[in-house]
């Protein structure tokens, strides 16, 4: 029904929307900072505890900062509870796509993919991460995934060259391969279900056609500085408009991979990323579920 709104609703409108929200946000955290009511490293930690995160988990997160309430710190406050939630011997990774749009408009006007200079827009939390030295970005240009951790070469490297972003060779089923954890604060499967399109690439002919029919050939900046070039399929932004993604969460709740958890102020999601998939496969293959058909088809 949300988005079934945002298509009908004038684009002017719904940027007052956002304007205004976004006002009501930044009113409310300037009140919690002069009341000193800042959530701690300490305590945001106790909350990932609570919500299931474990030493030497590898852990794939997706954020909203601003819904988190104030945070004394702000990004760099979450990113050293998330790192202390995993330990030295854990994996942390965050998607930071330099593109917040729809790929198709991205890719049209990308020259070059500078992998360390640039800057993700999906949020203050990923770009915090993004800049930390041990941090490994992989090379991808539409969604390049950052990772600390021992093995981040293993969870980045394979990425470059990969026709789409969803391979077993990318991050994100790599996460579900090693039976990592997706923790989703302050957003939904609607805005950061990324995970969802490991599906595509997972089954043989998926049923509906996503990719746009060209394919693009795109220059990526290496941080020694080398310059390559990849070839790479984006989303077609007609069957993006498509997706009914949050409808698949009572899926995964029944299939006890999704729960709810708080994470600061923000209402937020844990899945298993393994059982996430193999449910997605499963249900795909004997009902036709997908995002775009999350009743079955």
């Amino acid at each position: 029904m949300r988005n079934f709104i945002r298509s009908i609703t004038p684009s002017f409108l719904l940027n007052l929307y956002r304007k205004y929200k976004k006002e009501q946000v930044r009113r409310a955290l300037k009140k919690q900072a002069l009341e000193n009511k800042g959530w701690t490293e300490e305590q945001l930690l106790a909350q990932l505890r609570t919500a299931g995160i474990q030493e030497n988990d590898t852990l794939l997160v997706h954020s909203a900062l601003s819904k988190m309430g104030y945070v004394d710190g702000g990004a760099q406050t979450v990113v050293e509870a998330l790192l202390k939630s995993v330990g030295k011997s854990g994996h942390l990774l965050m998607p930071n796509s330099p593109n917040a749009s729809f790929q198709l408009d991205y890719i049209k006007h990308l020259e070059v993919f500078n992998v360390s200079e640039d800057a993700s827009r999906l949020g203050a939390i990923t770009e915090y991460f993004r800049k930390l030295p041990d941090a490994q970005r992989s090379c991808h240009p539409t969604e390049p995934v950052s990772c600390v951790g021992p093995r981040a070469d293993y969870f980045v490297s394979g990425h470059f060259g990969e026709l789409t972003p969803y391979t077993d060779k990318s991050p994100f089923y790599r996460v579900a391969e090693q039976g990592g954890k997706i923790l989703m604060i302050g957003v939904t499967l609607d805005n950061a279900g990324t995970n969802l399109h490991t599906l595509e690439d997972a089954v043989d002919d998926f049923k509906f056609p996503v990719y746009f029919p060209e394919i693009f050939e795109v220059r990526i900046k290496s941080p020694d500085g080398s310059i390559d070039t990849m070839k790479t399929k984006v989303h077609d932004p007609v069957w993006s408009k498509k997706r009914r993604c949050d409808e698949l969460i009572p899926l995964f709740e029944q299939a006890g991979c999704l729960k709810h958890v708080v994470i600061g102020n923000a209402d937020s999601l844990l899945i298993d990323a393994r059982e996430m998939l193999e449910v997605m496969i499963r249900s795909y293959r004997e009902k036709g579920i997908t995002m775009y058909t999350p009743q079955g088809s």
